[in-house]
């Protein structure tokens, strides 16, 4: 019977303190503030260099007269100097 009792004191201190982390977590989420929506831009087109096949976004890739590049050294690599 006393086992019982130290048994059913256990649980119910483990229940008040389970509720009581619960209750904590929600007043903080509740007080911070809302995390700002991520801002979704329009999608780039991806161009690959004609050197080395790398992907890069299209504004940031170097035109040439045969297509884009990575770098300013494939370009010449496969176009030579520039004229």
């Amino acid at each position: 019977m006393k086992y019982l009792l130290v048994l059913a004191v256990v649980v119910v201190a483990f229940h008040v303190w389970r509720n009581n982390r619960r209750a904590e977590r929600q007043e903080r989420e509740a007080a911070a503030p809302p995390r700002p929506a991520r801002a979704t831009g329009q999608p780039i087109a991806m161009v690959a260099c004609r050197a080395c096949g790398t992907h890069l976004p299209q504004n940031e890739a170097v035109t040439g007269r045969q297509g884009s590049y990575c770098s300013a050294e494939h370009r010449q690599r496969i176009e030579g100097p520039p004229a």
